[in-house]
C-alpha cells in the first residue's frame, strides 16, 4: 500500500477534527441543559428552603419565653 500524498493526510486530518468538533458541540448542548436543569432544581431547593426556615423561625416565636432558672438554696 502506498504512503497517502501529505494533501490526503491533512484532509483526513480535517475530518476527523470535524467530526470531534460535532462531537463537542452535541456533549456542549448536552452539558448546558443539565447545567440549566440542575439550577433550576437549585433556585426551587433555595426557595422551599427559605419557607421551611420562615415557618421554623414562626413556630420559635410563638414559643413561651425561657425561665430563668434559679439556685436550689444550699
Amino acid at each position: 500500500m502506498a504512503t497517502p500524498s501529505p494533501t490526503d493526510q491533512i484532509a483526513e486530518r480535517v475530518e476527523r477534527l470535524l467530526l470531534r468538533h460535532a462531537e463537542l458541540q452535541r456533549t456542549n448542548a448536552l452539558l448546558t441543559d443539565q447545567v440549566a436543569t440542575l439550577t433550576q432544581e437549585r433556585d426551587s431547593l433555595k426557595s422551599r428552603l427559605s419557607a421551611a426556615r420562615a415557618r421554623v423561625d414562626a413556630l420559635l416565636e410563638r414559643l413561651p419565653a425561657a425561665v430563668p432558672l434559679t439556685k436550689e438554696a444550699e
